[in-house]
Order: C-alpha cells, then sequence, then structure tokens
C-alpha cells in the first residue's frame, strides 16, 4: 500500500495507534506497552547503576594498587608476585592494623597523617577474606590484569616468577593521585610501607601478621576479616 505521494503508507488502524502511543508518551499515562517500557527502561537504569558503580569500585581499587606497587618498587625496580602486594595492601586498606604492627616491625612509625582515622578504627574500608597464606581479595587478578591492560603496570620475569613494575605513564599517574588530596593520606602510608617492609618476603610479612595479629587469622578460610 502506498500514499499520495508515492511513499509506503499505513493502514488507518497503525496511524491510529501510533497517535494514541504519542500522546500516552506524552502524557506520562500507562497505555498499551507503556507499562513494559518503562518497567524495561527501569531494569536497565538499575544495570547501569550497578555497572557504574562496579566501575568506580575498580577504579578506586587499580588507583591504590598503582600506589603501593609505585611506593614499593622506587628502589628496588620491581616486586615480586602477588603474596607481598596482598599482605601489605591488607595493612593499607585497614591502618589500624598497621598501627598495631608498629612496635613490632623495625622502621614502621606513623604521625598525624598515616595513623588511622577515628573513622578508620569504627569502619571498614573494603571487605577482605582470611585465606590459606593470610588476607587476600580475589580482585587482586582483575585488578592488577586492568592496570596492566591499561598500560599502567607491566610485568616482568623475576626469580622464576612474574613480577610487576609500573610503566612511565605509571609513575606518572602516581604522582598525580598522590598530589591529589583525596589520595594524599594514602600515598603516605604507602610510602610509610616501602620504608618498613620493602626488604621483606611476602612470607616474612605474611608470619608477622600471623604473630602479631591473630585475630585476622585465627577464623575459617574465606571468610570475611
Amino acid at each position: 500500500m502506498t500514499g499520495r505521494d508515492g511513499r509506503p503508507g499505513v493502514s488507518r488502524h497503525d496511524a491510529l495507534d501510533a497517535a494514541v502511543q504519542r500522546e500516552l508518551r506524552r502524557a506520562g499515562r500507562p497505555g498499551d506497552g507503556t507499562a513494559d517500557a518503562q518497567a524495561s527502561g527501569r531494569a536497565a537504569d538499575r544495570r547501569a547503576g550497578r555497572l557504574l558503580q562496579e566501575r568506580r569500585e575498580a577504579d578506586y581499587h587499580q588507583a591504590r594498587i598503582l600506589l603501593l606497587v609505585d611506593a614499593l618498587t622506587k628502589r628496588s625496580g620491581s616486586m615480586d608476585g602477588l603474596t607481598k602486594l596482598a599482605k601489605l595492601d591488607f595493612l593499607l586498606r585497614y591502618p589500624a592494623f598497621l598501627e598495631r604492627l608498629a612496635d613490632s616491625v623495625e622502621g614502621l612509625e606513623l604521625d598525624d597523617e598515616t595513623r588511622p582515622t577515628m573513622q578508620e578504627r569504627e569502619a571498614v574500608e573494603s571487605r577482605m577474606l582470611r585465606y590459606k597464606y593470610g588476607p587476600w581479595d580475589d580482585r587482586y587478578y582483575g585488578t592488577v590484569g586492568g592496570l596492566v591492560g591499561r598500560g599502567l603496570l607491566e610485568y616482568v620475569p623475576a626469580r622464576g616468577r612474574v613480577a610487576l613494575r609500573p610503566t612511565e605513564g605509571g609513575r606518572a599517574l602516581a604522582r598525580t593521585l598522590a598530589a591529589d588530596p583525596a589520595w594524599r593520606r594514602t600515598a603516605a602510608r604507602c610510602a610509610v610501607l616501602n620504608r618498613a617492609f620493602a626488604r621483606l618476603s611476602g612470607n616474612r610479612i605474611k608470619d608477622l601478621i600471623y604473630t602479631h595479629l591473630p585475630d585476622v587469622i585465627d577464623r575459617p578460610h574465606r571468610t570475611e576479616i
């Protein structure tokens, strides 16, 4: 069927239905198909909100890990494996536990900027899990992989296993983050961790946590800390 101008036409029923739907959309009243469309739109909004929150959380974890790896590799050049990273990141995320190690680790000194705040003493920033070798977070694989994929960290061979180091772009971004007031405290704590633990292996740090923070490991595997 064609219209008077030769273009494809529509039946009177189709044209009327289209006009009704347009008016219902303008008025914001539910009509045939409108409720389903609105429900679908709300579901899409919820999915988009979850994706945005996940992206923000991923960016937050990547920024923290980048600052930590940058601090730990300024002298050594690279950091071996994820074991040491996980243990030091645990102390970075839970500064109240870091404070408890101050009397047991040579060179571990906290000042007003790096001591835990009252809010940090009372709240948990992000849950980690009790694992076979101490605190762990399953997101490390994705976090490190994301940083490598974005060209901010790179893998390098070391002692028969993979080590990590920042790229030039990663170093530059770490400096930018450290100058940001929102990340300044975290960067200062990364420097503290580097001074106190840079020479220690991941297993040695694990032993310190086991010895001096028994409440961290005195619980079943894969339970929240």
